[in-house]
């Protein structure tokens, strides 16, 4: 396998056989390469790198890993058993293994923001000097949009369902997913599953770029030292830019809640639905609900990245002796996992944000804060009240990540964004 990734990645003329003059160009230029990783690893210019300059490199490019993991990489490489690794070492180990650098490790294991599991809460992506010089970036952020806007098309009826029942379903009424189902398709026909999925796909462009701009800033902001962050700054940076974008598009979220909970024709579109919330309410009704929704971002953001770190390290340690790459599926499992278990932990602030956004759109109920209303549901409901609509919510998440992950790798060969 290895002889032949060389053969395919050295053969320019694509005969299936690497002439010498091929051969040596391709160990020329892979040199190259080489000898500027190795420069920038060994940071104390000793012509040799040890584990902590490893260490270093990685959490520079915004990976945290333990020492028995740097160990373990150089272990890989070090041929003469001294724990460090020179450069003749790096060249042989490298030369015939095109592609297993630290590189590798890093871009295969960046948290993906590609996963649009319909609560963008999470951190967004790192993007390396490089990739912001090139122009890259903005491809992979509008690959990342589409495939959102199509993962959230194509699991909208599931999404309504999860708001329906947040916000109607109790012990006196109980909602299950057919009856459910089958009083929309009755109440409005079959589009109107699809009731508020307009604006939540169109809240993708803002939220993007304002949280990324933000975490750009914050990062600048936070790190001790410019240039290097560490994960808790990083943790704090994502955080604030999430909170940033959350409260720039709030009016979006209450309008998506709104318009999907609407009866048939109660609004004709957007500009009808806010124009009569404004009327109706004033603009204060446009932040309902924003302090559950801000205080959410914190347990799922931390939760999201503490699991996602340690199936990493439990992986790395577990099975990666030949290569750093785990798989399209150990990766979209490990982004599952974690955001579902964010997702646990968030939920019933999102269950009482909803609520709270919906509360005037429900007829002569009357205005409740937050901390009366989690009382009121655990007093009527029992704690699991809190959970409602939970189950439609994790039914979408598997198909969410496949579509995104899908359409996100469609469009990145049509942007030309190569791996």
């Amino acid at each position: 396998g290895c002889i032949w990734k060389i053969v395919s990645s050295g053969d320019e003329d694509k005969d299936d056989s690497l002439d010498f003059n091929e051969f040596s160009n391709y160990l020329k230029d892979h040199e190259k390469k080489l000898l500027l990783t190795f420069k920038s690893l060994d940071k104390n210019d000793d012509g040799r790198i040890d584990f902590t300059e490893v260490q270093q490199s990685l959490a520079d490019l915004g990976l945290e890993i333990s020492k028995e993991v740097a160990e373990k990489i150089l272990r890989s490489i070090d041929a003469d058993g001294t724990m460090t690794v020179d450069w003749n070492e790096w060249r042989e180990h490298f030369l015939f293994n095109p592609a297993t650098n630290l590189q590798e490790i890093i871009r295969y294991w960046k948290h993906t923001t590609v996963l649009d599991i319909g609560d963008s809460l999470t951190i967004p992506d790192e993007f390396t000097e490089e990739e912001k010089t090139t122009g890259l970036w903005w491809k992979q952020l509008t690959a990342g949009g589409m495939a959102g806007a199509v993962s959230r098309t194509g699991t909208a009826p599931l999404d309504r369902m999860k708001v329906f029942m947040q916000v109607h379903s109790s012990k006196s009424n109980k909602i299950t997913l057919f009856s459910g189902f089958k009083q929309m398709l009755k109440e409005g026909g079959v589009m109107s599953l699809w009731r508020g999925n307009g604006i939540n796909v169109l809240k993708i462009a803002p939220e993007t770029a304002i949280k990324f701009m933000a975490y750009e800033q914050y990062k600048k902001l936070l790190a001790s030292e410019p240039g290097k962050i560490q994960t808790h700054e990083r943790f704090m940076a994502g955080s604030l830019a999430g909170a940033t974008a959350q409260t720039a598009i709030y009016p979006m979220e209450v309008m998506k809640t709104r318009l999907t909970l609407r009866k048939t024709g109660q609004y004709s579109g957007m500009f009808d639905c806010a124009k009569k919330i404004l009327k109706k309410e004033g603009v204060k009704a446009f932040y309902k609900g924003y302090v559950p929704n801000i205080l959410g971002i914190i347990p799922y953001a931390g939760i999201d990245l503490a699991v996602y770190e340690s199936l990493k390290n439990l992986w790395l340690s577990r099975y990666a002796k030949d290569t750093a790459n785990p798989g399209v599926l150990v990766l979209l499992g490990c982004g599952t996992i974690s955001s579902t278990c964010g997702q646990l932990a968030s939920y019933p602030l999102a269950l009482i944000r909803t609520r709270m956004q919906a509360q005037a759109s429900l007829e002569g109920s009357e205005q409740q804060p937050m901390g009366r209303m989690v009382k009121k549901i655990v007093e009527k409901e029992g704690f699991f009240g809190l959970y409602r609509g939970i189950l439609p919510n994790f039914m979408k998440v598997i198909p969410a990540v496949s579509i995104s992950y899908v359409v996100y790798e469609y469009m990145r060969s049509g942007l030309g964004i190569q791996k």
